[in-house]
């Protein structure tokens, strides 16, 4: 497990947390000084998503973003990075949207099939409790995925997250 800690001198961020829990399953857990219904919001809305889903530090800036969160839509992210001729894209289906509690979707970019994502928001006196869920398809993929650098933005997202939180006056 590893955990970042944010400035002790803001008393409305918190710790992201990113632990292994299994030999697929990764788990991101952090709460937000929000309502679920904000929070909810920020995962599910492109104008929202956009404003802090890409960490700042890699470099990369949103081209698109489409996001139909509803059980059977579909999202795709397309980025650019100064250091590609090609733009990347993330692609997949929501799996299940139930507002304001729970998001699952798929990442079909990958070769064998993504992780399988599941976010749950559980409101706890205006705060609200994220805990993220990446089911990946085989040890050898989650493996890779921490290899790669693509999962150690959590806590810089979350920061981001936090940040927006601030300009919706939802702290």
């Amino acid at each position: 497990m590893y955990e970042t800690k944010d400035s002790e001198s803001n008393a409305t961020k918190y710790a992201t947390t990113v632990e292994r829990k299994s030999e697929r399953e990764l788990v991101v857990t952090r709460t937000f000084n929000g309502p679920a219904h904000i929070v909810f919001d920020a995962w599910t809305k492109p104008e929202l998503l956009q404003r802090w889903w890409a960490p700042k530090s890699c470099g990369v800036s949103f081209l698109s973003c489409e996001a139909d969160a509803r059980t059977g839509g579909k999202y795709r992210f397309v980025f650019s990075h100064p250091s590609s001729e090609q733009p990347m894209a993330f692609f997949g289906r929501y799996l299940e949207v139930i507002p304001n509690s729970r998001l699952v979707w798929t990442n079909d970019e990958g070769e064998e099939g993504g992780a399988v994502t599941t976010v749950t928001f559980e409101e706890r006196g205006g705060k609200t409790l994220v805990v993220m869920r990446d089911l990946y398809p085989s040890k050898d993929a989650l493996d890779a995925a921490i290899a790669s650098g693509s999962t150690s933005g959590f806590s810089e997202t979350f920061e981001q997250l936090d940040e927006l939180f601030v300009t919706l006056g939802a702290s």
